[in-house]
């Protein structure tokens, strides 16, 4: 094999001592025999830790591994600019160089693909263990189904293509009166099901996500560059933007985080109905909530804090309940404040009006923001609905006077729904904040 751009040099000394010259950078590593030949492929986000560890006494004890390390003879390194790029370089090496250790690893199952339709007039985007044989551009196989889905939602939120199984026809008009899924309320998804997409324009962003998965991002991202400048000097100044947008999305493919770890929900579909009916389960609530609203905080560079509150009936996005708010009680940022504020202005208002309060409120947060919420509620003198918070990260949920939080499975629809609010508070949050900055940055007459 001929030595790739990026490759690290493997002239002389152990593969142990290789690894450790190796950048603690994202990449593919490739073990290969005293005759030279590939014997496995890997990706990692840390080449140095990763190759490393082969050669750690763990490794001996791996039941995985402990059958083979020992014929490794010698290692090499390509460097990616994230680990998205070391997933899709994995999958293309283990396909042209076939390692005889990764087909091995298959243990009896089918190792997944990304599947990209042909011949639909707007191609879906899916991971498949059972690849159809025409019709269809098949990328992969990759070893890590979840890692895969992981740089599916990366990719996703750059090019917005479609993951769901309708067929869709650009000349159905009846597709215009169709509502369009939870992915496209939050901009992760163009929505060809209710025709807000040209076919031609789709079929653009699908060609860009090939460039991608086939090793060609430095040459698509000059080729937005070009694009954008070009719409820029005829005046498209939308256009411009959306493309200066997706190239600032591919520079931080490398911020993205371990993407084994971070699979966000909007990857799966929501069943809105079952997010509904698993949260008067978890909550143990004498009927199934209807009406949910989110609060999320925003700070401005220079003291400014705003404030979002995002209403979903039924599990969906209503916008005529948006609101948002500049908050007046704080000059710096005090986040436990600043909800005191809104929630006081949101709900107290609300109550004094007779209108009918949400069935769950959800504060962006851990313990000390619900009880920032609990207080105002109480200072309002509102009958408290159910008020809960959900804390980034570990995604743990707290409620009033329990000292242990709720922890539900990843890929629980109530646990995705919760996500989907407080994601889309934050979403408009920032947003508002993003258009008092603007304001705030323009010059004054």
């Amino acid at each position: 094999m001929n030595q790739r751009r990026g490759e690290k040099s493997a002239s002389s000394g152990s593969p142990a001592e290789k690894v450790r010259t190796f950048p603690a950078q994202p990449g593919v590593y490739l073990m290969k025999d005293a005759a030279g030949r590939v014997i496995y492929v890997g990706k990692a986000a840390n080449l140095r830790s990763r190759a490393g560890s082969y050669f750690q006494k763990q490794a001996a004890e791996d039941p995985r591994i402990a059958g083979w390390v020992g014929e490794i003879a010698d290692i090499d390194c390509v460097v990616c600019d994230s680990e998205v790029d070391a997933l899709l370089m994995e999958a293309r090496l283990i396909k042209d160089i076939q390692p005889k250790h990764n087909k091995e690893l298959k243990d009896d199952k089918t190792f997944p693909y990304l599947m990209i339709t042909s011949r639909e007039d707007f191609p879906r985007v899916e991971i498949t263990r059972e690849p159809r044989s025409s019709g269809v551009k098949l990328y992969g196989p990759f070893p890590n189904v979840r890692a895969l889905r992981g740089a599916l939602q990366v990719l996703q939120r750059i090019f917005r293509f479609r993951t769901c199984s309708l067929d869709i026809e650009e000349n159905d008009p009846r597709w215009q009166w169709f509502r369009p899924c939870l992915l496209a309320s939050i901009g992760q998804c163009t929505a060809p099901c209710n025709l807000r997409i040209s076919k031609a324009d789709y079929r653009r962003d699908i060609r860009r996500l090939q460039m991608v998965l086939e090793g060609k991002t430095s040459s698509l991202r000059k080729q937005l560059e070009r694009e954008m400048k070009e719409a820029a000097a005829a005046l498209q100044f939308e256009t411009a933007a959306r493309l200066r947008d997706e190239i600032e999305l591919l520079e931080k493919l490398a911020d993205r985080g371990d993407l084994e770890t971070h699979v966000q929900p909007e990857v799966f579909f929501i069943d809105p109905q079952k997010g509904l009916a698993g949260l008067k389960r978890v909550l143990q609530l004498p009927e199934t909530p209807r009406a949910i609203e989110g609060i999320d905080i925003a700070h401005l560079q220079g003291g400014q804090t705003v404030a979002s509150v995002v209403k979903f009936l039924d599990g969906l996005p209503f916008k005529p309940g948006y609101r948002r708010y500049r908050i007046r009680s704080v000059d710096q940022a005090d986040d436990y404040q600043s909800i005191r504020e809104v929630v006081s202005r949101r709900y107290g208002q609300v109550f004094r009006k007779g209108q009918t309060l949400p069935d769950i409120i959800l504060i962006d947060g851990g313990k000390g923001q619900l009880n920032a919420a609990v207080e105002a509620l109480a200072a309002q003198r509102v009958p408290e609905p159910v008020v809960i918070s959900l804390a980034k990260k570990e995604e743990l949920i707290f409620r009033p006077g329990e000292r242990e939080p709720i922890r539900l499975s990843r890929h629980a629809y109530a646990l995705r729904l919760l996500q989907y609010v407080r994601d889309e508070a934050h979403r408009f949050a920032q947003h508002y904040h993003h258009i008092l900055r603007r304001k705030a940055s323009m010059p004054e007459d």
